[in-house]
């Protein structure tokens, strides 16, 4: 089983300059109140809290211990540990995003880090550690928090007692100053194509690799890439064959334009504009058909009925491409 030692930091891939800040604060034992892990989403960010709060919460326990204190944190049961995630709220009741997914729950508003979970981050931190020589509180997406949660957490914050808390957040526009103020930045950043590799090799997603179109959509994120390759594999197949090509016939353009606004529902449908900006932009790069598709997410962000969206949107392609054709055909 895996021990616990300041190598569990090498497991975060491309973070060079996150990964030496935190073995610096644990090498001189100088361990801030509270960071802020700010960068992309999908980046290493989570896995790097993971790591640092295994090495913090190890400190001055036996070598022998090491296993057990690594399986605890892993499966987040361990007293001295809260890990926070933003929550929908369904019927009274507080739902992670997995927790909604199991129970076929779909919010109308993204979930967010609500008041009454910065209480019960209050209260866990009132007391003293119970194992570990510190307490550890994660607080994922921080930035779902708002303000009423973000101002009860700042008092936390500076005074946390024998506790750390780490945010996480795409960055620090997207919390209050003072929030950032009491933190101590650990930046994340997007990954080079190497590192990208790198990452989807050791989850054993390469698979990924040969699907330019997705890597291009990731940004930089391998989280991102796993994440739209799986909303790929969502789409129904003969649907996706037949849109990564520019309809040929105004019949065609109708007929797809029909198919999309029926099997898709709108978070899908604004995903399809984003993956078609990338398949269109790798076959060739021209501006025309991209902007096409920009209008038809603006469109479709304003309820406009998406039927209608996808007619316009196609038919435009479809002239755009028969112009190139004949405009290459001339050119023979």
């Amino acid at each position: 089983m895996k021990q616990v030692t300041v190598d569990s930091l090498e497991s975060v891939v491309g973070q060079t300059q996150a990964v030496a800040l935190l073995r610096q604060a644990i090498a001189r034992n100088r361990i801030a109140p509270a960071y802020l892990f700010a960068g992309p989403m999908g980046v290493g960010r989570s896995l790097a809290a993971q790591s640092f709060l295994e090495l913090l919460m190890s400190q001055g326990m036996p070598e022998a211990k090491w296993s057990q204190i690594w399986h605890r944190l892993q499966q987040r049961n361990h007293p001295d540990l809260l890990w926070v995630e933003p929550t929908y709220l369904h019927q009274g009741k507080r739902l992670t995003s997995a927790e909604a997914i199991a129970a076929g729950v779909k919010g109308k508003s993204p979930p967010q880090i609500r008041i009454d979970q910065v209480r019960e981050i209050v209260q866990f931190l009132g007391r003293p550690p119970m194992e570990a020589s510190r307490s550890v509180v994660v607080l994922e997406d921080a930035d779902t928090m708002n303000d009423a949660a973000a101002n009860s957490l700042l008092k936390t914050l500076e005074e946390p007692g024998q506790a750390t808390v780490i945010l996480i957040a795409r960055g620090v526009e997207s919390l209050l100053p003072t929030l950032v103020s009491r933190c101590q930045r650990i930046p994340f950043y997007g990954l080079s194509s190497a590192a990208i590799a790198q990452v989807l090799q050791q989850v054993e997603r390469q698979d990924i690799l040969s699907h330019p179109e997705v890597l291009a959509l990731a940004q930089g994120s391998p989280g991102a890439a796993i994440a739209a390759f799986e909303q790929l594999q969502t789409l129904p197949e003969e649907l996706l064959q037949t849109v990564v090509e520019p309809p040929r016939s105004l019949r065609q353009a109708l007929h797809l334009a029909r198919q999309i606004a029926k099997e898709l529902d709108k978070e899908s449908q604004l995903w399809l504009v984003d993956y078609l900006q990338q398949v269109y932009w790798q076959k060739t790069p021209i501006r025309m058909p991209l902007q096409h598709l920009e209008k038809a997410r603006h469109y479709l962000l304003r309820n406009v009925q998406p039927r209608l969206v996808w007619e316009v949107t196609l038919m435009a392609i479809m002239e755009i491409s028969q112009d190139d054709r004949t405009t290459n055909f001339k050119n023979t």
